[in-house]
């Protein structure tokens, strides 16, 4: 998933330039911090306060120019408008965020707003048009069958959540003033590996077949999570 968004950022804007990113539940700060060490200024939302410990722990070992490019709030990412004004950011992220949002519209809308003209949305989300994959492949038959009429599901954390159809979050897209301009497959062939487990010795050929596969039909539309990018109108 970096390197697709690192694509699009490189496509959309000038080489050099220092853009304000905004990183709605950022969790533990991994793109955030990527993105601070590339030379952008960023700014971390998450409601979670253990995971911005985690993340504030992490900023507090890197060198003192790139603490100066970051900061971390603690709050909930529907609250954009409290903490910043409309068309601060060129680039807004909100990866695996969305599937614990009942209701995920507002929060895409009011991420919309954040964004300057010809600003960046990247969403990361569970896939609604797979979601039978992961039981499928793991023999469970009947799971697999309920799971071809719902976007809700069980995550690995013992969560029930929800997922999200490439259709239906082109249209909210469109709608929003943020209309799709690419998309992207992420774990097609790795969403059944083990929590935890070794990276593999070719880990650098993994990743270059789960690129490719990210961006190729038919395979792109049957992995585990969706990689949107809208751009603001």
């Amino acid at each position: 998933m970096a390197r697709q968004l690192d694509e699009q950022i490189v496509g959309r804007f000038p080489v050099g330039r220092r853009l304000r990113v905004l990183d709605v539940g950022m969790g533990q700060g991994t793109q955030a911090l990527r993105l601070a060490r590339a030379g952008h200024q960023v700014t971390g939302l998450e409601q979670d306060a253990t995971m911005v410990a985690a993340a504030r722990e992490s900023l507090a070992g890197e060198p003192e120019g790139i603490r100066e490019r970051m900061r971390i709030i603690e709050g909930d990412g529907r609250d954009t408008g409290v903490h910043f004004l409309p068309g601060s950011f060129d680039v807004v992220l909100c990866h695996g965020v969305l599937m614990y949002v009942e209701e995920p519209d507002p929060l895409l809308a009011g991420l919309a707003r954040m964004l300057a003209p010809g600003g960046l949305l990247s969403l990361l989300v569970r896939n609604g048009d797979a979601l039978a994959i992961r039981p499928g492949l793991s023999g469970d038959w009947s799971g697999a069958l309920a799971a071809f009429d719902t976007v809700s599901y069980r995550n690995r954390l013992g969560l029930d959540v929800r997922a999200d159809r490439l259709k239906d979050l082109t249209s909210t897209l469109a709608g929003i003033g943020a209309p799709l301009h690419a998309w992207y497959g992420v774990r097609v062939f790795t969403d059944t590996a083990a929590d935890g487990a070794e990276a593999p010795a070719d880990m650098e050929t993994l990743l270059a077949v789960e690129e490719k596969a990210g961006r190729t039909d038919p395979y792109r539309g049957v992995a585990a999570l969706l990689h949107l990018c809208g751009v603001r109108g």
